[in-house]
């Protein structure tokens, strides 16, 4: 709940003003029955018409203030809760965006979307009802029970008699209902996991004909998260029906007692009146108070998971050059005898940090010089791209060394950093958006430069053909692209921003061997002063690498260059033989 105090406290006039405002719309309202029993008990007897005149507008005016206070105090309620929402959104998405990747891993990436739409949208609620409800509420019980203790003491201790019982089964539920409402985000977490990999794995759910099987899959994860809703949601409506029973029963003891007292003479007509209004007053109230408990239990759930991600701390820092390893060369790029390993969750949920270590890299080395070139190729999983990783620093090494142009990559600003790469990675991200802003992506790029990363990206023939050219629309994650125009768009954007470091990660699968050819030529020819690490499954895009690495299993088992290599490594030579044996 501290995430809803600090949210609030940045607006907190605008919210002190809207809560002003309900407090007199409410007191208003409060003022309408006790008007109404004057009228009853001693204006209409009197038989003066100004008088009646007079009261009747004062009613009239009291209950257009309520009506003008309360929607003004509404208005204002959800503009700042929409403000407040908006915050802890935009809060959420850049915590998200710095996290690292094994801290972006340990949340998890359905986890951290539904705590941006979902959770923000139970703190919204949650702030909204406590400008007005948390008002309206608390005023109507307490100023109900005030103006009805003026009118006659003895009806109203039938009230004051009930509260504590029915505030006490209130805060009772409301204590269990946090936890409840925790496991139901949680569930949430796995429904919104599910549709996302059946959303972008569409195609192949289709191809192997697994529709059946999938939404059974979303049906259990589904009826799992609304069992626990259910249940949560069952437990807090508890006090809603056992309040209204006894309210009811009270408003029962209220018309017999007050009878009573009409007909000995001790209470006027107008006060039972009066009271059976109040009494709707303070029920209204009392189910107030349940709704807000029900809603600050949902949301205290909901604020407890985006602190979560708001308070976790870097686990990157950023190191001083004492801190930091000292390179045992001068290359441009250098590992040295690097170790890393993921953290997976384990069966029992535990968490990433909880879970088992997978060793991904074991003693790796190799160094670049400025303008060299590497290529990494090896099975499936074998570290590849964990390489590259480490190098962009998503990761932070466990043992050994990672240098770019002589530092440690920990004493780099990460922005400063990242700046010195183009890269395309695995599954890369085309947005919906035109060609021209996926390559530029908001870095002001120029027209030439443009141009000539399409040209070097071998894009410009399918680019040109195109009645908008660049300007063409690309849809969600380029769905109408080919496969091989999206990886040289994705290329062309890595190319244009000219980088130091160029990182083309299985860049050019989807290529033919003549296209891909022509563009390794290109970015030779136009880009020879980048560094350039490609990671590869077919010979052909190595072959002509200063350096080739070969990788099995998270080591190095070969390293030289393409000859050297069909004369050391057997694996490599394998590799060779089979492609190139299947080419020819």
């Amino acid at each position: 709940m501290k995430l809803l105090f600090r949210s609030v406290a940045r607006y907190k006039w605008a919210i002190v003003m809207a809560i002003f405002v309900k407090l007199l719309g409410t007191m208003a309202e409060l003022l309408l029955p006790y008007i109404l029993e004057h009228m009853v008990d001693v204006v209409v007897p009197s038989g003066k018409l100004g008088q009646v005149i007079f009261w009747g507008l004062m009613m009239f005016a009291a209950a257009v203030a309520c009506r003008m206070l309360n929607v003004s105090a509404n208005r204002k309620a959800i503009f700042n809760a929409h403000r407040v929402s908006y915050d802890v959104r935009q809060a959420l998405f850049e915590k998200t965006t710095n996290l690292s990747g094994s801290q972006f891993d340990a949340f998890g990436l359905p986890s951290l979307i539904s705590r941006m739409t979902s959770d923000s949208y139970n703190v919204q609620s949650a702030v909204q009802q406590f400008q007005s409800l948390c008002v309206r509420a608390p005023i109507m019980l307490v100023g109900g029970i005030i103006m009805t203790m003026s009118m006659d003491a003895h009806l109203a201790l039938i009230l004051v008699i009930m509260l504590p019982f029915l505030l006490g089964v209130v805060l009772f539920v409301s204590s269990r209902g946090i936890p409840l409402f925790a496991g139901v985000q949680r569930r949430l977490d796995t429904v919104v996991r599910i549709m996302r990999e059946n959303i972008t794995g569409i195609r192949v759910v289709k191809a192997l004909s697994k529709g059946e099987y999938e939404k059974k899959r979303f049906a259990e994860a589904n009826r799992d998260m609304a069992d626990s809703d259910i249940r949560a949601s069952s437990i807090m409506a508890i006090p809603g029906p056992f309040m209204q029973m006894s309210l009811n029963v009270g408003l029962v003891l209220v018309i017999i007692i007050g009878a009573r007292r009409v007909d000995a003479g001790v209470m006027r007509p107008g006060v039972i009146l009066a009271f059976l209004t109040y009494f709707n007053m303070i029920t209204m109230g009392v189910m107030g108070l349940n709704r807000i408990f029900i809603t600050m239990s949902r949301a205290s759930a909901s604020a407890n998971r985006i602190d979560a991600v708001l308070q976790t701390q870097t686990d990157q820092l950023i190191l001083s050059e004492s801190e930091a390893k000292k390179p045992g060369g001068d290359e441009f790029i250098r590992f040295e005898n690097v170790n890393f390993s993921y953290t997976a969750e384990d069966d029992s949920g535990a968490g990433f940090a909880g879970g088992k270590h997978e060793q991904a890299l074991t003693d790796i080395s190799f160094a670049l010089k400025k303008g060299e070139s590497l290529g990494i190729i090896g099975p499936t999983g074998c570290g590849k791209t964990t390489i590259i990783n480490l190098l962009m620093r998503f990761y932070d090494v466990q043992d050994g060394g990672v240098f770019v142009d002589g530092r440690d990559v920990r004493t780099y600003d990460k922005d400063e950093l990242r700046r010195k790469f183009g890269a395309v990675f695995q599954n890369d991200m085309v947005f919906k958006d035109t060609l021209r802003e996926n390559i530029n992506f908001g870095r002001g790029i120029g027209e030439d430069a443009l141009s000539g990363a399409v040209e070097d990206a071998m894009a410009a023939e399918y680019v040109n053909s195109l009645d908008d050219g660049l300007d063409y629309e690309a849809t969600i994650k380029g769905a109408n692209l080919s496969g091989g125009q999206k990886q040289r768009l994705l290329v062309a954007r890595a190319l244009a921003g000219d980088p130091e470091i160029l990182v083309l990660d299985d860049a050019s699968s989807a290529l033919d061997y003549k296209t891909d050819a022509a563009m390794r030529k290109a970015i030779e020819s136009h880009h020879g002063d980048s560094t350039l690490i490609m990671i590869a499954q077919r010979v052909s895009s190595v072959m002509g690498m200063t350096h080739v690495m070969v990788m099995d299993n998270g080591r190095c088992i070969g390293y030289g260059t393409h000859e050297e290599l069909l004369e050391s490594c057997p694996a490599y030579k394998e590799i060779y033989d089979i492609q190139m044996g299947a080419i020819g």
